[in-house]
């Protein structure tokens, strides 16, 4: 009886087991960030936020059009030369996390046109000015440097990468800032209340010159082959950025968190197809079609904003790209209505890194001024309409600007910048390959 009994219980247990394994195998990142924005705390008046977004905008693009130039073949037609550009210091938004074990925190910036999370390290020797300690990997028991023969260093999407100490050694470029380091894998533990400790591959690194404004690394979110979506497998994610001028935190979500419909929005939620670039993994891609000027739609060929089976055009989405970027003849015929249809005389004056300004009456604030809405259409029929205030900028007193530039190299696509975004959530899913968004009160979310 006792016998019979046993194996009653270990058939039981068995059963048991093997039920629960398939569940046990499952991980579900459902995750809800509250990043501070680039400017959080800071001192600077909002004409001088603005003046340096788009400086540091400017010096994002010149990076990645390099690495995009040099994915398509086109080398020869972009060099960072092409743009004035500054240091990458306040791109983006950012949050802390726990690097190792016991966790060490390190102050990320959210990057959508890279895929590496990486923070600087000791390891790797003199690294530049962050307000956290520099990450020691020898206090944590989690540490590990992958080999170069490792899956991770064979498909990792690097500026160049060697050998070094059979170490897995790589430099990446963000605008005029190189970071190289080695890659390795370690546990990282995400938010203040409510935990959650995954194990990554990461680049133990530094900053060779520069600063990204205290931070200690950047935490990519593109479509490559390391981004923190494809290591865990994240089907879906979203953000909804406040006005940086508002200094105020921004929602990012994951999985199952990332839902329009469990929010509040001020407008409907549309959703278009999300496009996948035949050649590189930098951006997403979105179908625009056309755009309008308030009721005007512009000539604008839907050709000359196409995703081209080479790779070439098409739309990007980047939440850490200020200014927005149109192909001609796009630029060009925005432009032209622009100067036509605003009431107001066009100054003489320029200011960096703005192709347009315009005066302001006497006294007044760009708050006083009624534009018509810039609409970006989709194919399908979406559309997303930009209020003032997210295509014009007053980056001096008394002068209102456009914040949309020409792209910068034939072949370059047109992208949907981060003040083109905010106050609008917006629902990347990867799985169902759709992008979606909503006018939003971000700070209500």
């Amino acid at each position: 009886m006792a016998r019979h009994l046993r194996r009653l219980l270990l058939l039981l247990l068995a059963t048991v087991v093997a039920a629960a394994a398939p569940a046990l195998a499952i991980f579900h990142f459902d995750f809800r960030f509250d990043t501070d924005g680039p400017y959080s705390g800071g001192m600077l008046s909002r004409h001088d936020m603005w003046r340096r977004r788009a400086a540091e905008s400017r010096a994002r693009d010149a990076g990645n059009s390099a690495r995009l130039a040099k994915a398509l073949g086109k080398d020869g037609d972009i060099t960072a030369a092409d743009v004035t550009v500054t240091p990458y210091t306040h791109q983006g938004h950012w949050l802390t996390v726990g690097v190792g074990t016991p966790p060490q925190p390190s102050k990320v910036i959210l990057d959508m046109g890279s895929d590496l999370l990486w923070t600087q390290c000791s390891l790797v020797g003199p690294t530049a000015v962050q307000e956290e300690p520099v990450y020691d990997p020898s206090r944590s028991s989690s540490f590990s440097l992958l080999p170069c023969g490792s899956k991770q260093c064979e498909e990792g999407a690097f500026t160049s990468k060697n050998c070094t100490d059979k170490r897995c050694a790589y430099e990446n470029y963000y605008g005029v800032l190189t970071a190289t380091g080695v890659l390795a894998t370690e546990t990282f533990t995400f938010g203040a209340h409510r935990n959650a400790t995954v194990n990554l591959t990461f680049g133990c690194g530094k900053l060779t010159n520069g600063t990204i404004a205290g931070a200690s690394g950047i935490l990519g979110l593109s479509p490559g082959p390391l981004s923190l979506l494809k290591q865990l497998a994240i089907p879906k994610f979203s953000y909804c950025l406040t006005p940086f001028a508002d200094r105020k935190t921004s929602p990012v979500m994951f999985g199952a968190m990332a839902d329009l419909g469990k929010y509040k929005t001020t407008g409907k939620v549309q959703t278009v197809p999300l496009l996948k670039n035949p050649v590189e993994d930098i951006y997403y891609y979105v179908p625009m079609v056309g755009i309008s000027l308030g009721s005007k739609r512009l000539d604008v060929p839907a050709e000359s904003l196409a995703l081209k089976p080479d790779g070439t055009g098409g739309t990007a989405v980047d939440s850490a790209t200020t200014l927005a970027y149109l192909v001609e003849p796009a630029f060009t015929e925005l432009k032209k209505a622009v100067m036509e249809g605003l009431k107001l005389p066009v100054a003489n004056k320029t200011v960096d890194d703005y192709p347009l300004c315009f005066e302001l009456p006497r006294g007044g604030s760009m708050d006083g001024v009624e534009v018509p809405p810039l609409v970006l259409h989709f194919d399908g029929g979406a559309v997303m309409v930009l209020p003032r205030d997210n295509y014009f900028q007053e980056p001096s007193p008394g002068v209102m600007c456009l914040a949309v530039v020409q792209s910068p190299f034939k072949g370059a696509p047109s992208v949907i910048g981060n003040v083109q975004q905010q106050n609008m959530h917006v629902l990347y899913d990867l799985g169902e390959r759709k992008f979606s968004y909503a006018p939003t009160q971000c700070d209500k979310l």
